[in-house]
């Protein structure tokens, strides 16, 4: 079968596709990618075939540099908790009226037209989008195509977009999808707001999930673009290593955050570990600094981890067992830390009272509990069970054959 994959010009959006992406293509299936021209690179540097769509400035917004809210931003704090009807407020419906106009509508607008011609002409049997990309649901709507989403979090955008559907008095998301939908000669269904399935690739103690949708686990695969593996990493370390990043793609994105990462290394440099972060400038003697390292690679010779609490960085040091901080910031960061430490596996701090001496007394933690290492390895095992991404493809298939709008 044909599949088209879309995503917004994004790496931390693009990357948590890509296993998929190569496990369908090796399953026999005919991929593409769908991207804005800007970021074709990014496609091919993946061995993969990219369709490039919209502008070449598609998607690039320099107010993204300004600085995230903490936490996940209204409306989608409702995800956590899910009140009833009365949980609805103005200030929620002001935030999503914002969410629908730029993050959905203003972000794929500029390949709206390109990416629903070249469906109508390709004739894919399946399109999978990430949760941003709401170009990718109308162009299956287009041709007919079943479509899923594929999460890089947790379902935040999912189980918020139910639960306003249902209780909110106007849901500004549906009426932006039937007006654009019409502006695209493009039947509107329900299946537009949330796909006709989503993968999901976070274990279920980390799992946020609402029971109107249907989700397909998939086992996190790490990519995170073209690496090297050093010769250093290739040497078993004399002392507990212990990894520090507060990742790449929100750093560039949002400018960094409230951790002072040298303050941070000066808190651990009194402790008898070897250090590995990715930072700049001078650091203390123990402490390795590189700008990039695999982290798949780096991971299984830690014994803990220190980082932002990003989704692919947690899942990578969760599928190897690795006890892990979580200095988590914005939108579902502080959420998966959390239920990280609820599973026993870590603990978070909120980076904003994350003095030296709080997070060395956290990675002693980390280093010296056993209880700590028994719920990490527990974790580790857990993500090892789910089907991975060639075992998905089959369900997938199964899915294709149910959704597609009656092709054979």
């Amino acid at each position: 079968m044909k599949v088209l994959f879309c995503a917004l010009p994004q790496l931390t959006h693009f990357y948590a596709t890509v296993p998929l992406a190569w496990a369908l293509r090796t399953a026999g299936h005919e991929v593409r990618y769908a991207t804005s021209p800007d970021f074709t690179e990014a496609v091919t540097d993946a061995g993969l075939t990219a369709v490039p769509v919209g502008p070449a400035d598609a998607g690039d917004d320099d107010e993204i540099a300004e600085e995230a809210p903490a936490g996940l931003p209204a409306p989608y704090d409702l995800a956590e908790s899910l009140p009833g009807p009365d949980g609805w407020t103005p200030g929620h419906a002001e935030a999503f009226d914002a969410m629908v106009t730029y993050a959905f509508g203003e972000f794929n607008a500029p390949v709206l037209g390109d990416l629903v011609a070249f469906a109508r002409s390709w004739q894919p049997d399946l399109v999978l989008w990430e949760p941003f990309t709401y170009a990718g649901a109308f162009a299956a709507a287009a041709c007919g195509a079943a479509h899923g989403r594929v999460l890089f979090g947790t379902d935040f955008l999912g189980v918020t977009h139910e639960w306003i559907h249902r209780f909110a008095p106007a849901d500004r998301l549906a009426e932006w999808l039937r007006t654009t939908a019409a502006a695209l000669s493009v039947e509107y269904t329900d299946d537009l707001r949330s796909g006709h399935f989503t993968v999901d690739q976070l274990p279920s103690p980390l799992r946020l999930a609402s029971p109107d949708l249907e989700y397909v686990p998939a086992r996190y695969v790490a990519y995170g673009g073209p690496a090297e593996v050093p010769d250093w990493l290739r040497e078993t370390p004399s002392r507990p290593r212990v990894a520090v990043t507060l990742g790449t793609s929100a750093t560039l994105e949002y400018g960094g955050y409230s951790v002072r990462v040298h303050d941070l290394l000066a808190a651990l440099s009194i402790m008898d570990i070897e250090v590995v972060a990715t930072v700049d400038g001078p650091v203390p003697a123990n402490v390795r600094a590189v700008p990039y390292v695999p982290l798949d690679a780096l991971a299984p010779t830690c014994a803990a981890a220190v980082h932002h609490g990003g989704f692919g960085t947690m899942l990578t040091f969760a599928r190897h067992g690795v006890p892990q901080l979580t200095l988590p910031h914005d939108f579902d960061a502080p959420l998966l830390g959390r239920k990280l430490a609820a599973q026993g596996a870590g603990l978070t701090v909120d980076p904003a009272r994350a003095s030296g001496r709080r997070i060395r007394w956290s990675v002693e933690q980390l280093l010296d509990h056993d209880r700590i290492g028994a719920a990490a390895a527990g974790l580790a095992a857990e993500i090892a069970a789910m089907p991975s991404p060639n075992d998905v493809v089959a369900r997938l298939e199964q899915l294709t054959t149910k959704h597609r709008g009656g092709r054979p």
